[in-house]
């Protein structure tokens, strides 16, 4: 009977405290959680993948993400979710924008904007292209950003092409368009920015399986390649090309009998306006 009793009380006592620490947790605690931190964004086509540090607040139930189209401007709800990740799908090519993440409890308590300035320009891309050797195959040797096409190495719409020159292979641009060799990576999306110097000055550069390439085109934009594959006859491709025109740090746009008259190089305080959907 003792033994029953205690067990009870054992019991009682244990719904008492769990109760009294459920009532701090949900019911009295004013206090809402902190923003996020470390707010990053990957660019992407037609969407942008955005991710952040966990916050560790006992009482966390989730995270609201927002944009807006400056980072002083309003920004407007556009999902929730209760992991430290979240895809903007509705995100379109072109146009800029700014994101922050609150985090909220069970309460209903949400912190404020993370403050990282966190932004995106989503562009297009594509993957697996081949381009082919410019003097076996010259009208299939150049690509087109602007185009998202295959043209001749000498086209007015070339941006670059693909050259084997003795066992040697080259990635051609013309006088009015820059290249540099981003080294080795992963995938087409480990080089998030343009540089801002470290053009080649021989306008080419090697062509290695493997290794990012940005190209500062001639009509004043940004693109990157990363080359998949190369034999003595084509290289293979994945590519992204951003749609805005540059920024201060981008040079002046040539005009088209500018580039006719070139050669090419290698032949020698924040408001928060929660809104469920964009508009």
């Amino acid at each position: 009977m003792k033994k029953t009793i205690l067990i009870s009380m054992l019991f009682i006592s244990a719904y008492f405290f769990q109760a009294c620490d459920v009532y701090d947790n949900y019911y009295a605690d004013y206090d809402p959680p902190s923003p996020p931190g470390n707010v990053v964004v990957v660019n992407g086509n037609n969407r942008v993948d955005i991710y952040w540090d966990d916050n560790y607040e006992r009482d966390l139930a989730g995270y609201n993400i927002y944009y807006s189209y400056s980072y002083d401007g309003k920004y407007t709800l556009i999902g929730s979710t209760t992991g430290n990740y979240f895809i903007d799908y509705e995100a379109a090519n072109g146009t800029t924008y700014y994101y922050a993440v609150t985090a909220y409890d069970y309460n209903g308590n949400e912190s404020d904007l993370s403050p990282d300035v966190a932004y995106a320009t989503p562009r297009p891309e594509g993957f697996n292209q081949a381009i082919f050797d410019f003097r076996n195959f010259p009208n299939n040797s150049g690509y087109s950003f602007s185009d998202y096409s295959v043209v001749r190495y000498d086209d007015q719409r070339t941006d670059f092409f693909f050259e084997n020159y003795n066992g040697t292979f080259y990635i051609d641009v013309w006088d009015d368009t820059d290249i540099q060799d981003m080294g080795s990576t992963n995938d087409i999306y480990d080089i998030p920015y343009a540089p801002v110097s470290g053009w080649s000055t021989t306008k080419d550069a090697i062509a290695k399986v493997g290794h990012t390439y940005v190209i500062w085109t001639w009509d004043n934009h940004f693109a990157k390649i990363r080359i998949k594959a190369i034999t003595p006859d084509r290289m293979v491709f994945d590519w992204a090309y951003q749609l805005v025109e540059g920024n201060r740090e981008l040079k002046p746009v040539k005009s088209q009998s500018e580039r006719e008259t070139l050669s090419i190089s290698k032949l020698n305080s924040r408001i928060r306006e929660k809104e469920i959907s964009r508009f």
